[in-house]
C-alpha cells in the first residue's frame, strides 16, 4: 500500500486540497497520512483543525510551529520549528510521497525537512508568480526540491520546465479549486445571509487583504486606505475575511476589527468561513476587493468582478474580471470599485473563461500519485535543458 502524506497549514489551502485528501482516504490501495500544521492549530486563526476533524479525516501528525508574533524573526523561527516537527513526523510515518500545495513558509519548512529523507515530493500550484510577496521565493524553492509537479495552467507548466524540471513529471490538470466549485452544494442567497447573520436587503461585497510581505511597514497605511474606500458604498454590506499568519498580519486584523466595531451594521469580519460559505459568498457577491489569489483563481468561475490592489499578485495569470489598482490609495480603490459594480463592466464578463480550468482536477492528481513510478529516475533529478521559442 502506497503511503501518501499530505501537509496542510491554512484554511484556504485545505479547501483546495480537500478532494485530493478525500480521494486518497477513500482509495483502498492508498494510505492517507494527514499532517496538520500552522494556522490550523491556532485559536487566533479559528482553530480550523476542527473543520478537518469534522470532515472525518484521521490526522496522522500535528506539527506546532507558529509563534504568537508576526515579526520577521518570529516567521523565521517558526520555519525552524517546523523543520524540526516535520522531521520527527517523517521519521515516524515514513511516507512514500509527500504532497504539498502552494508557496507559504510552512510548506517550505515541510519540503526542506523531506530532502534528507530522500522522499519524493509532489507540488501543486507551482510555476506561478506573486512578485509582491516573499511567497515568490518560497514557491520556486519548493519547485526545485519537488519531483512531481501539478501546475494549474499551461504557462505555469512551461515555467516549471524552464526551471530545469523534467517534463515527464509535470502534469497540467488545472487547479483543484475547480472540484469545490463543481462538487460542493452552494447556499442560496437567503440561506447564506442567515448563516452569516447579514442583511438580506443589501448587496454583498467580499474583502480579503493580506500583508504585502516584501513591503516593510506599509500594512497599516494600506489597510487604512482600503477601509476608508469601503465607506463610500452604503448600499453594499462588506464581509471581510481576515489575513493569514504573515509578517504584519496582526496590524491588519487589529485595524479591521476596530473598523468593524465603529461601523456596526455595515460590515462584518470572519477568521474563517469554510469552503461552502466562502464559495457561496463569491457566488452571490457583487464585487471582491483586496489582494487574494482567490480573486484570480476562483472568482472568474462565478463571473465576479475583482478589484486587485497592489503587486502581491503581480505576474499571476488573470481573467477579464480583474481590475488592477497599482497602489492602495482611497481614491483609486473607490474608482475601481465603482467601475467593477457597474453594469457596463459586468456585461463584459458574460463569456469569460476561467484560465485555471473548467473541470475537476483532483481525481486526475490522485490517479497520478497512485501510479507514478517511485524509482531512481524520479529521485535523482537532473537539470532538464529546454528552449522555448
Amino acid at each position: 500500500m502506497r503511503k501518501i502524506a499530505v501537509v496542510t497549514g491554512t484554511r484556504a489551502e485545505y479547501g483546495l486540497l480537500y478532494w485530493i485528501i478525500k480521494g486518497i482516504h477513500d482509495d483502498p490501495e492508498l494510505e492517507l497520512q494527514l499532517v496538520v500544521t500552522g494556522m490550523h492549530l491556532s485559536p487566533e486563526f479559528g482553530l480550523t483543525v476542527k473543520e478537518i476533524e469534522k470532515d472525518g479525516f484521521p490526522i496522522a501528525e500535528r506539527v506546532e510551529m507558529l509563534l504568537s508574533s508576526d515579526t520577521e524573526s518570529a516567521i523565521a523561527i517558526s520555519m525552524g520549528l517546523g523543520m524540526i516537527g516535520f522531521a520527527r513526523a517523517y521519521e515516524r510515518l515514513t511516507p512514500d510521497i509527500l504532497v504539498v500545495l502552494g508557496d507559504r513558509f510552512e510548506i517550505l519548512a515541510a519540503v526542506s525537512a523531506a530532502v534528507p529523507f530522500r522522499m519524493p515530493v509532489a507540488h501543486i500550484h507551482g510555476g506561478e508568480s506573486t512578485e509582491g510577496a516573499m511567497d515568490e521565493l518560497f514557491r520556486h524553492a519548493i519547485t526545485k526540491m519537488s519531483h512531481i509537479h501539478f501546475p494549474a495552467t499551461e504557462d505555469y507548466r512551461k515555467r516549471i520546465i524552464q526551471m530545469g524540471e523534467n517534463p515527464d513529471y509535470v502534469f497540467c490538470f488545472g487547479s483543484p479549486c475547480m472540484d469545490n466549485i463543481y462538487k460542493l452544494s452552494m447556499m442560496d442567497r437567503r440561506e447564506l445571509c442567515l448563516a452569516l447573520d447579514v442583511p438580506e436587503n443589501k448587496k454583498l461585497g467580499v474583502v480579503t487583504y493580506h500583508p504585502v510581505t516584501l513591503e516593510k511597514d506599509k500594512a497599516g497605511l494600506n489597510i487604512s486606505e482600503l477601509l476608508e474606500s469601503l465607506k463610500d458604498f452604503s448600499d453594499i454590506f462588506w464581509i471581510i475575511t481576515l489575513p493569514n499568519a504573515d509578517t504584519d498580519g496582526r496590524i491588519i486584523v487589529e485595524m479591521v476589527e476596530n473598523f468593524v466595531r465603529k461601523n456596526h451594521g455595515r460590515i462584518k469580519s470572519f477568521a474563517s468561513l469554510g469552503q461552502s460559505r466562502y464559495l457561496s459568498l463569491l457566488k452571490h457577491a457583487v464585487v471582491m476587493v483586496g489582494n487574494s489569489s482567490s480573486g484570480l483563481i476562483e472568482a472568474p468561475s462565478f463571473g465576479l468582478p475583482v478589484v486587485n490592489i497592489g503587486d502581491r499578485q503581480h505576474g499571476r495569470i488573470r481573467a477579464e474580471n480583474v481590475i488592477d489598482v497599482q497602489e492602495c490609495n482611497k481614491r483609486l480603490v473607490t474608482d475601481a470599485i465603482k467601475r467593477a459594480v457597474s453594469m457596463k463592466f459586468k456585461g463584459t464578463l458574460n463569456d469569460m473563461r476561467n484560465p485555471y480550468g473548467d473541470e475537476p482536477a483532483s481525481e486526475k492528481i490522485v490517479g497520478k500519485l497512485k501510479t507514478v513510478p517511485l524509482d531512481k529516475y524520479l529521485l535523482k533529478k537532473r537539470f532538464y535543458e529546454v528552449c522555448f521559442e
